[in-house]
């Protein structure tokens, strides 16, 4: 049976569009040059340990082991993942190829196996054992059947699934504080996801509020392309007046809607738009060239802002996102 893996796609996901546009994923450690002739863990470590004389043995023992799985352990026909955090999807592939190198991916990931993607998978679409499996904050890790299955279940039949008992993702002593990092935000981006679209907007309103303007909210309704207002005032007189637009739970944002939105914009403004199916390429290149500030708020961004912020918050925003607080040993 093919097993299946998740190779990460750089910090926020920074490379997934590009392993998706160019049918490949790629890992890291370029320093070391190319792995082709180094046919075992141990010639991997000792490469590792001459080029970073400092490491400790378990850091060594970790990167040579992702590096060997990535080289030789992952096969052809084998199933593999990478992650959209911006747009909380996973692009699901078969891997087609043996290892290379390849530096025109990206500089800094130049170890490349090529893949052929099959589509996307939204994570709310998955178990929460699912979910929780891939939580870990590695950069590759091999998956257990029981989540490969569900995946290509999403994968096929685009419904949301019953529970499913999954096995765990071990990681390593240093990852753990990391790995319940990652995973309890991405928990309360599926949290943040499932409200509804008022809730939403509350939510966002209740951030601004935290950051010390006052907001108001746009009833139900044509809105004339503005969910919130915030200012130091709470009417829009004082600068600086923030107009915001909220967008959840539908598609990426493309072009055409930030431009929409910018045309009805005054030039003292300042614009905020919040979409939790994330943005386009295009959108982000219409953001920069806008003829007010206009900064655009992915999912992710908007939690980890609240995350932030959160002792700030007010209680009706608090209760929107119940969060606990978690002390862990210096």
């Amino acid at each position: 049976m093919a097993n299946a893996w998740m190779v990460r796609a750089e910090i926020n996901g920074r490379l997934y569009d590009t392993f998706k546009e160019k049918g490949v994923v790629a890992i890291g450690w370029f320093e070391i040059g190319s792995l082709a002739s180094l046919t075992t863990r141990d010639a991997i470590a000792e490469r590792v340990r001459r080029q970073w004389p400092e490491m400790k043995p378990q850091a060594v023992a970790m990167a040579a082991g992702q590096m060997h799985r990535f080289r030789s352990e992952i096969a052809n026909g084998d199933m593999v993942l990478t992650y959209d955090p911006r747009r909380r999807v996973y692009l699901v592939g078969t891997v087609s190829g043996g290892y290379h190198v390849d530096p025109s991916v990206d500089p800094e990931d130049p170890n490349v196996r090529p893949v052929k993607w099959q589509g996307e998978v939204s994570r709310d679409l998955l178990s929460l054992s699912s979910r929780n499996s891939l939580g870990a904050i590695s950069t590759l890790f091999r998956l257990p059947p029981e989540v490969a299955e569900d995946v290509q279940r999403a994968l096929s039949s685009h419904q949301p699934a019953e529970e499913v008992v999954t096995g765990e993702v071990t990681a390593t002593e240093e990852d753990v504080f990391e790995n319940i990092q990652s995973k309890a935000t991405e928990f309360a981006k599926d949290r943040v996801s499932a409200l509804e679209w008022d809730d939403m907007q509350e939510l966002v309103a209740g951030l601004l509020r935290a950051l010390g303007y006052k907001t108001r909210v746009s009833a139900a309704g044509p809105d004339r392309g503005k969910d919130i207002v915030a200012s130091p005032d709470g009417f829009g007189f004082e600068a600086p007046r923030i107009v915001v637009e909220v967008k959840h739970r539908r598609g990426a944002i493309g072009s055409q809607d930030i431009r929409s939105f910018l045309g009805g914009r005054h030039p003292q403004d300042k614009g905020l738009y919040v979409s939790t199916g994330g943005f386009t390429k295009d959108a982000y290149y219409e953001a920069e060239r806008a003829n007010i500030p206009l900064a655009l708020m992915t999912i992710d961004e908007l939690v980890e802002s609240l995350v932030e912020n959160y002792d700030k918050l007010d209680m009706a925003t608090k209760q929107l996102l119940p969060m606990k607080r978690v002390y862990w040993p210096a």
